[in-house]
């Protein structure tokens, strides 16, 4: 049977899948559209599964909320080049509502899920044989509050999700900002573990100069309780200059606006995954036999 244009136009316009593999599908098809789009698919999985190997720590953090649900998902490729491709970017955004809708909370419950063309794994397969990259879904944090829901993704690689008792939008998506910014480990120094302030507190007294140490007991021990109240309050979101205003601190921006902080989550593209750096001039060495 005659392939033409317009069959392969079809395909492609059905499948998103490039001109050449459409045509490949429908010779190997007779021409059947629906089981060329069938092949397609069995393909997309045949090279999402060898391609499952490689590294992908690039990608994106995409977002979606609604009242005080909100939810946020890393999926993963193997170049910020994709990364930035229009496709990648409406499947991670797909991902993301797809994820609040059905309200999946981990990622092997959410690849079943039901969207637009397919389950969110058939999509993810098919877009593996599109752009030839591996393509995962790495994780998904989720804030389900009774009160003020902040939200914020920093250049789709940093993502913020702020749960605020009391407060309005506005604040909360300040603090969210700032949350993404400076990355603070604690809420308050009053949330960090008691091994983290002793650690502190040998730190500070083996920096004391010997002038310092022919002081009183008690002048000595103010001096470390200052500096490790001081420390604390750098490490912790509470204690910290506001990014919004450096003229306040959060705290005060908290109480400014009647509100504390329940909870948050931040996570950025990639971290925790070992990147593989290449040498590409080693590599070309190598293959002219010079190294």
């Amino acid at each position: 049977m005659e392939i033409t244009a317009s069959m392969v136009k079809e395909l492609r316009e059905r499948s998103g899948v490039g001109m050449m593999e459409c045509k490949k599908a429908l010779t190997e098809n007779g021409g059947n559209i629906e089981t060329a789009m069938e092949w397609l698919r069995k393909q997309g999985l045949a090279k999402a599964d060898k391609k499952a190997g490689r590294i992908a720590a690039e990608g994106r953090i995409a977002m979606a909320a609604e009242g005080g649900n909100a939810v946020m998902v890393e999926v993963n490729s193997e170049t910020d080049f994709v990364a930035k491709d229009e496709n990648f970017v409406r499947f991670c955004e797909l991902v993301a509502k797809a994820a609040l809708a059905s309200g999946a909370r981990d990622v092997e419950a959410l690849k079943g899920v039901a969207a637009a063309g397919g389950t969110v794994e058939e999509l993810r397969s098919a877009l593996v044989l599109k752009l030839g990259e591996n393509i995962q879904l790495r994780r998904i944090v989720a804030i389900k509050s009774d009160g003020t829901v902040g939200a914020y993704v920093h250049g789709g690689r940093i993502g913020v999700l702020v749960d605020l008792k009391g407060g309005n939008a506005e604040l909360a998506r300040g603090i969210a900002m700032h949350v993404a910014a400076m990355n603070p480990p604690y809420i308050s120094p009053a949330h960090v573990p008691a091994e983290i302030a002793a650690k502190e507190k040998e730190i500070a007294l083996a920096q004391m100069s010997d002038k310092d140490k022919a002081k009183p007991a008690e002048i000595q021990e103010k001096m470390i309780s200052g500096k490790i109240n001081k420390t604390l309050s750098e490490m912790s979101l509470t204690g910290q200059a506001y990014v919004i205003d450096t003229n306040m601190t959060v705290d005060a921006a908290l109480k400014a606006g009647k509100a504390e902080v329940v909870a948050y989550h931040r996570i950025a593209v990639g971290e925790g995954i070992e990147k593989v750096v290449e040498d590409y001039a080693a590599e070309v060495m190598k293959q002219a036999g010079l190294a």
